[in-house]
This record gives C-alpha cells, sequence and structure tokens, in this order.
C-alpha cells in the first residue's frame, strides 16, 4: 500500500505541476470568460498563483480519494495539510525572495511555484506513511478544504486591498 501511495502522490505532483501550469494562461485563452476565471489565474497576483496550486491538488485529492481501493483513514486530515503547506509556500517565498532581492524574475515565481507543490506532496508522503490519525475529524478536514475552495472562488471577483491581491504587473486588483 505504501509504494501505492507514494506513485499516487508522485502522480498528484506531476498533474498538479502541469494543469497549475496550464491554469496559469487558461484566462487568457478563453477570452476571459468569466467560468474560467473560477479555475484559472486572473492575474499575476500572489493569491492567483496560490489558486492555480489549490485548484488541480483539490481536483487530484477528490479523484484519488474515488480510486484509491483502500484510502488510509487520514485521507483528507494528510490531503488539508498537504495543501496547507503549498498554499503558505507561494507567499512565504515569493515574498522573502523579494524582501532579499527586490524582484523576482518569471523564472523563479515558476520555481517557487512547483518547490511548493513538490513540498505539499512530499509532507503527504510522509504523513501517509506514518499512518496515524492527524486531526480529529475527516469531515471537518474536507469541510475546510471546501471553504478555501469558496474563498478562492469569492476572492476571484471580490479582492480586498491586501498585497497578496496585487497583480505586481499592472499593480491593480483583479480581473
Amino acid at each position: 500500500m505504501k509504494k501505492k501511495l507514494f506513485l499516487w502522490q508522485l502522480s498528484g505532483f506531476l498533474f498538479t505541476c502541469i494543469l497549475g501550469t496550464l491554469l496559469h494562461f487558461v484566462y487568457d485563452w478563453s477570452g476571459e470568460n468569466v467560468v474560467a476565471a473560477v479555475f484559472s489565474g486572473i492575474n499575476e497576483s500572489t493569491w492567483e498563483h496560490m489558486k492555480i496550486l489549490f485548484v488541480p491538488m483539490f481536483f487530484f485529492a477528490l479523484v484519488e480519494k474515488h480510486l484509491l481501493c483502500d484510502p488510509p483513514e487520514n485521507y483528507w486530515c494528510v490531503k488539508l495539510k498537504g495543501i496547507f503547506l503549498g498554499l503558505f509556500m507561494i507567499p512565504f517565498l515569493f515574498y522573502t525572495y523579494n524582501g532579499v532581492i527586490g524582484t523576482s524574475p518569471a523564472w523563479v515565481n515558476i520555481v517557487i511555484f512547483y518547490v511548493s507543490a513538490f513540498s505539499a506532496y512530499f509532507y503527504e508522503q510522509r504523513l501517509f506513511q506514518k499512518g496515524k490519525p492527524c486531526c480529529f475529524s475527516q469531515t471537518m478536514a474536507f469541510s475546510f478544504i471546501c471553504i478555501i475552495a469558496l474563498a478562492f472562488l469569492i476572492f476571484t471577483f471580490v479582492q480586498p486591498p491586501l498585497e497578496i491581491f496585487r497583480d505586481p504587473v499592472t499593480g491593480s486588483f483583479g480581473r
């Protein structure tokens, strides 16, 4: 089972990297379609880069949970922790790098995305290997992941004037 979970985690990492990369461009490719905005990055803000990590991770988790014959009993708790780690790392690495260097070229932002995805799936793999329950309720963990999804949906269309939502290219918020 551990080897099977490792292969699923590796597949999830690759899926997240490929789909996340594509989601970076889908909104523009769609002619700025409002439906595409829900799932893809609408600008270059840190928040939108977090969204293009979250969407494939969440989608993959749903598929993986369904296709695993015997998913670990701590499945959603592990996924929640992995998603949290990945979402935390994007702004942490981006703002740390920019604070030290002053600006980040596009290739650094791409590396930050891939490092964040790798860290999330690697951490999940470590938690699955331990096999211990890591939260009180699987239902609460899944519900919290759904709340994160709802936050990405809402903040796609209504952004508070916080730096994490500012597009560094245009200086504006939102679409």
